[in-house]
Order: structure tokens, then sequence, then C-alpha cells
């Protein structure tokens, strides 16, 4: 399995336990679901065979609740409906059946947001309007690109900041839901800044489970670097991102987000069309191939299929075809990577993190074993890009859960013991059990002399196995 790891959405065709037997096998690491389309009772039918399949197959598979957020979205709208340039067009804040002269919103506060001469872009894009003029509750367009228009296609308006609340009320519910059944991840969409992340993380009070910030907003892109610094994880959401900017800006964005997380140590994740032609097709295009393996180059933490695996006729054949480009990829990268920026000079873990790597670099190791309480000391670890397999050893099902999101590593789940001898010999033994590394291969391994206590990484030692 390659390093780099797998996000594959969960969706109709994906859902069954067989189907998701079949995605774990081809190397999913990382199961993502997805509010905004999913009722509740889907989602519970989802977390529970996903845990189901996972244990059966030995692996600790994350489970990801991508929450919905305030996306923008017209109403109903008549069958058959085509808008045509050069012809008016209202967006309405009043619910209506929307037909070629109008269309409601699900914004009310839309008309009052967006200028005179704002782009309005509709279904990602596909249809744009020029707003030409405001009056209560009604945003006066001219249509500028025509189009087929269906019932609840997105809406995007480039450049403009909306007054709208990041978190909404069925995301809070959501929330509650996936803390109450033991969810690993929580996905935020919308997020502009990073008090927004603080804020959904305040509403988890003491249930905190890491939080991955979506970027697909423009003004996210002028704090990037201090919602990277505030998220656990950060994944670039390419769909909406390319809507919000434009198509020619994205790759450079891509590339500023995934150098702010390197930089960061936190994880990164490249979404959207990733193999968008496997929906259908049984081989991805050249351009798509070399999409994911420059993912790869740039040493993203994880790539991420969504329509592929959730609505696609064949998930399990996208995600082992994902798997193969990541592997060939990865062959290709030198053996070692620089190493990350160690953060402060009072950043024990960080340092330690780095030195770690750079023995592994030096002496012929068979993996970095870290023992670790919260999963920190393994993510540390794994920002340096070893050459070697980084293997977290924690007593937390749900921290080797979380763990499936960190490049390169592996989890281990073990019994706490109380004294850091009988911990490190406790922990090489159980890598070996696992078949992680042989007996008698040489192993780095780097814990905490206060065992139990988090965030107290201080000891490199050099075994045997």
């Amino acid at each position: 399995m390659p390093r780099t790891k797998i996000v594959a959405t969960i969706g109709p065709a994906s859902a069954s336990r067989e189907a998701l037997d079949a995605l774990i096998a081809a190397g999913m690491s990382v199961a993502r679901v997805n509010a905004s389309h999913t009722p509740r009772e889907g989602l519970a039918r989802a977390l529970e065979t996903v845990r189901a399949a996972s244990v059966a197959a030995g692996a600790h598979v994350a489970v990801m609740l991508d929450l919905g957020g305030p996306k923008l979205r017209v109403g109903e709208v008549a069958l058959g409906t085509t808008l045509v340039a050069g012809t008016p067009f209202d967006l309405v804040a009043d619910e209506c059946v929307g037909d070629a002269r109008r269309v409601s919103v699900t914004y009310a506060g839309l008309p009052a947001d967006v200028p005179e001469g704002a782009r309005v872009l509709l279904d990602d894009g596909r249809i744009e309007l020029m707003v030409t003029g405001r009056r209560p509750g009604v945003l006066e367009t001219v249509v500028v690109t025509g189009g087929a228009l269906s019932s609840h296609k997105g809406l995007n308006v480039p450049g403009v900041r909306l007054s709208l609340d990041a978190i909404t009320p069925k995301d809070v519910d959501d929330l509650a839901w996936a803390l109450d059944n033991g969810v690993d991840l929580v996905a935020q969409s919308f997020v502009r800044v990073a008090a927004d992340v603080d804020r959904l993380r305040a509403l988890m009070g003491e249930r905190v489970v890491p939080i991955v910030a979506k970027i697909e907003k423009h003004e996210a892109l002028d704090s990037i670097e201090d919602i990277v610094a505030t998220a656990d994880a950060v994944m670039v959401a390419r769909g909406d991102l390319g809507v919000e900017t434009s198509p020619e800006e994205v790759p450079v964005a891509q590339r500023r987000i995934v150098s702010a997380c390197r930089a960061a140590g936190k994880p990164v994740i490249i979404a959207t069309q990733m193999l968008e032609s496997m929906t259908t097709a049984t081989r991805p295009t050249r351009a798509e191939a070399s999409d994911v393996a420059n993912a790869i180059f740039s040493e993203v933490d994880a790539v991420m299929l969504s329509a592929e695996t959730a609505v696609g006729a064949h998930p399990a054949l996208v995600v082992a075809t994902m798997a193969r480009i990541a592997t060939t990829a990865e062959s290709a990268l030198a053996e070692t990577s620089g190493v990350a920026p160690l953060g402060g000079r009072d950043d024990v873990t960080r340092a330690v993190s780095a030195a770690v790597a750079r023995i592994a670099h030096v002496l012929d190791v068979a993996a970095i074993v870290t023992a670790t309480q919260s999963g920190a000391t393994a993510r540390a670890v794994a920002a340096h890009r070893p050459r070697v397999p980084v293997v977290a050893v924690t007593p937390d099902e749900t921290v080797a859960r979380q763990l499936a999101l960190v490049w390169g590593t592996k989890a281990v789940v073990v019994p706490q013991r109380g004294t850091i001898e009988g911990m490190l010999s406790h922990v090489v033994t159980a890598v070996v059990d696992a078949g992680l590394v042989s007996r008698g291969s040489l192993v780095a391994l780097t814990a905490g002399v206060a065992v139990g206590v988090k965030g107290g990484t201080n000891l490199i030692e050099v075994v045997r196995a």
C-alpha cells in the first residue's frame, strides 16, 4: 500500500458491506461521509458498516464526517428551464418555483450583500450572471452565459464577502451526532478565517476530535497561515475553490496551501476530480494520473475521491488505481525529504521527531516506532517524511483511527504500561507481533519518559526488535 493515504467518499455505490470490504482491501484509509447529501439514518448505517468492515480487515479506518456548512443553492426549478444569454434574471429571497425569469435562493441576505457589477455563478460556474441592480428581497441580474438550470444547484459569488455564519444550525446538530457516535474526524466547510475553526472546536466542549478545515472560499486564502496553525488538518477543496477564484489560480493556491501545511507539520488532503473520468470509465486519463502523481510529489498526506467512489460504477477499482499511481510516484521520490522546520526553541516534541527522522536516514532501521497517547508524536515524525515506515503504538483505538489520515503511518493498539522500561519492551513486542518489523531488525523508538503523559516526547532509543 502507498504511504500517501486515500480518502474515499461513501455513497450509494459504496455503502454496502461488500463494497466497503473491497474499498479497504484496495487501499482506503479514511471513509468520508457527507452530511450535505446523506440523511442521518444513512450516516449511522455507514458508520456502523465501516466499523464492522474495519474490524474484519484488521485495519484502523477513520470515519470523517463532512459538515455541510452554509452552502448557497437555488431553490426548486421547473423541469426544462433554460437561461438564455442577454435576458434579465432575478434571484429572489422569497420561495418560488424557478423558471427562465427568476429563481429563489437559500440565503435571504444575498440581495443585500452582493453589489451591482458582481458576478454570480450557478451550477459550478456553468451559468454566469452579472448583477445589474437590487431591490428589497431581489437581486437583479442579466444572463452572461446561459444553460439548463435544475433544482438545488450551487451558487457562488466570487470576490464578494458574504455575511453568512460559517456554522449553521444543521452543522451544530450534525456535530453533536458525530461526537455522540464516535466519528474520528470532522471536516468543516466554508472556513474563511481561523476563528471559524476555533468556534467549531468550542462547540465540541471536552469531546474534541480533529478538525479538517476545507479551503474552498476565496477569503480563506487571505488567512491561510492562521487557518493552518489553528486547524488539525487541511483539505484543498478544489471544486468550490476553482469557482470562487478561477481554474488557473487553483494550482497556485494548492501549492501555497500544501507548503504552509508541510511547514507547520499539519496533514493536508488534495480533493476533487482527481480521477473524475473513472466515475464511469475503467481507466483514468493521462492528465488525471499526472494530477495524482504531482500531489504525491508535493508530499501531501492524503488524496481524496468524491463522486468516483460515492456514485461511480466501480469504486474499488478507482481506489486500487489511485493506490497504484501513488505507489509508483512515491518510488520516484528521493529517499528522504528535507527535515521540516523544528518550531520554537522550546518545542521538544518537534526537535526529537526531527532527530529520530535523521537517525532513520543514517542508520539501517526498519521502522520508526512511536509510543503515543494522542498521536502527536507520530504526526510530528511523519511530517519529516522519513524513508522508513512510522509505526504509532497507542492504547487508544480512536487515536489509531485518526492516524489513518497521516502520511506513512500505521497504528497498533496496545494496553498502557506503567514504567518506561516496561512500555518500551511491550511496544517492540507488539510491533513484531503485528508483522510490521521482523525480529532482530533495528528500530528507532521515540516516546516520553513520563508514561501516559500527552505531549511529553523526549526520548530516542535504537534497539533490536
